[in-house]
């Protein structure tokens, strides 16, 4: 009985945490892969588990991005999986298992400052709460998805979760603390959510102008302090990277390069895909219980405050679907509590049907995401495919532009015999003079090469009028091509392209 009891325990008080970090584990094992948004601080996690000290054969001094990104994510991130990442080398499996091992990681850190947060949750607002917020959680895709991407944004939701937390818990000049830390060193964009945080603190008078200036100040200096510290050492040059993110965004405005939306975009396509039935639960959340208008009022205005920047993706503002979502598990407790009224009841079905549309529509989005990563399965294709019978000899591989940011990052490598180029602005036509075993590229026909097969990726959803209703529609992404004169290569039966 004694260890069913023990088992009982721990599921009673982690539960919910085995429940979401389940769901993220099983993103990270299905879809290993990572984007051009999350590289800075993929490369970054690379070479410190498998450069350490050796700065100078780091990534980032070769292609330094468009603007620099601070270390200390990567370092903290890199510390937490350094275990995993020494038995993974004791084992000599291949480094894919490395990039698992990180992203398991930083979805560790996420879903911990996610849990401070939840028990907040309960203690202020009642364990009904916390489950409703849990359950909208999990049947949401891109907060549990997300979490294990080493993106600047998540990275400084991490903290952003903790801050929530200790406005809820009332200590609100360690909420300020941690806007503070995550403004200046992940996010610089988070000040939109500081701002009328602090102002809405000060206007309550949950919090003196003079004790904030206090508590502000050395949080300031603190920030600064450290990242200049670490990221001067890592780039080798004095820099506070977060302040040259914010020069270029929003001095220079060279983030609309990019791309551009509409002002209302976050309100209509952002945001309706993240919360799903916590859309329309929030906005009800807020009517419903007056104690939540005090934390759904600065998150909402940060979101607006953003929607000004003509620059926008749903990752920008996911720092705000906590707030949400917390709104929306109170409204989704309320009308379970009155199901047995009559109006309430059919509230209560509405609800229930939202439910299972929201888990519906995560199910999609998850087909689309895995098929969202062609360079990847590329190359781990070629992997298995490519090798020539005298082994000894080096297999270089050109992996383009495209490739680069559509699957592929140092994790992804292979040791000797493959050796890897992402050598930039090389015309097709130069291809054939180079020495190059194989090609990743976005281009079909390439002379002095022939296309051995292709990986096709996700383009669009179509709906269907029989069974399924929905088929995801797919095409050629990523072709991978052999060099004519390598008669290993030729003598040997390819799919082909078409």
């Amino acid at each position: 009985m004694a260890p069913s009891r023990r088992s009982w325990n721990f599921m009673a008080i982690y539960g919910y945490d085995v429940l979401l970090g389940s769901i993220a584990a099983f993103y990270v094992f299905m879809v290993p892969f990572t984007k051009v948004e999350e590289s800075f601080n993929v490369q970054a996690m690379h070479d410190i588990l498998y450069h350490g000290h050796h700065i100078e054969n780091y990534d980032h001094l070769e292609f330094p991005g468009v603007v620099p990104r601070t270390f200390i994510g990567a370092l903290l991130v890199s510390i937490l999986a350094s275990p995993m990442v020494l038995a993974i080398n004791l084992l000599h499996l291949p480094k894919i298992y490395s990039l698992l091992a990180v992203r398991l990681a930083l979805g560790f850190f996420i879903l911990a400052t996610l849990r401070f947060l939840r028990v907040q949750i309960r203690d202020k607002f009642g364990p009904q709460v916390e489950a409703f917020f849990v359950t909208l959680v999990a049947i949401q895709f891109h907060m549990l998805f997300y979490s294990t991407r080493p993106l600047p944004n998540i990275l400084a939701l991490g903290i952003v979760n903790l801050s929530y937390g200790f406005w809820l818990k009332g200590s609100f000049y360690a909420t300020l603390r941690c806007l503070i830390f995550a403004t200046i060193v992940f996010r610089c964009d988070m000040l939109l959510l500081l701002c009328p945080l602090g102002l809405e603190l000060l206007l309550t008078k949950s919090i003196s102008l003079w004790e904030a200036i206090k508590h502000c100040a050395v949080a300031v200096l603190f920030s600064i302090g450290l990242t200049v510290l670490v990221d001067s050492v890592m780039w080798q040059k004095l820099l506070w990277p977060e302040f040259n993110v914010f020069w270029f965004n929003s001095v220079l405005n060279r983030s609309s390069e990019w791309g551009t939306q509409p002002f209302y975009w976050y309100f209509t396509s952002a945001l309706p895909r993240s919360l799903l039935v916590a859309y329309p639960l929030f906005m009800f959340g807020v009517i419903l219980d007056r104690r939540i208008l005090f934390y759904v009022v600065p998150v909402l205005s940060f979101v607006v405050l953003y929607s000004k920047l003509p620059h926008k993706e749903l990752r920008f503002i996911i720092s705000s679907v906590p707030i949400f979502n917390l709104s929306a598990a109170v409204a989704a407790s309320r009308i379970y509590n009155n199901r047995k009224k009559s109006f309430w009841n059919l509230l209560y079905i509405a609800l229930l049907s939202l439910f299972v549309i929201s888990l519906g529509l995560t199910a999609i989005t998850f087909m689309a995401s895995y098929e969202n990563y062609p360079s990847g399965y590329a190359l781990r294709t070629l992997h298995r495919v490519g090798h020539t019978k005298n082994t000894t000899s080096e297999i270089l591989v050109h992996i383009d532009t495209f490739s680069a940011m559509n699957g592929i990052s140092r994790f992804c490598e292979n040791d000797n015999p493959w050796r890897y180029s992402k050598e930039e602005g090389i015309p097709l036509e130069d291809f054939w003079q180079r020495n190059f075993t194989y090609l990743l590229n976005e281009h079909l026909s390439i002379k002095g090469f022939k296309c051995l097969f292709q990986v096709d990726g996700f383009s669009r959803i179509r709906l269907n009028v029989g069974f399924p209703p929905i088929s995801m529609v797919k095409e050629p992404k990523v072709y991978i091509h052999g060099n004519l004169k390598n008669t290993d290569i030729m003598r040997r039966s390819w799919p082909g392209c078409s």
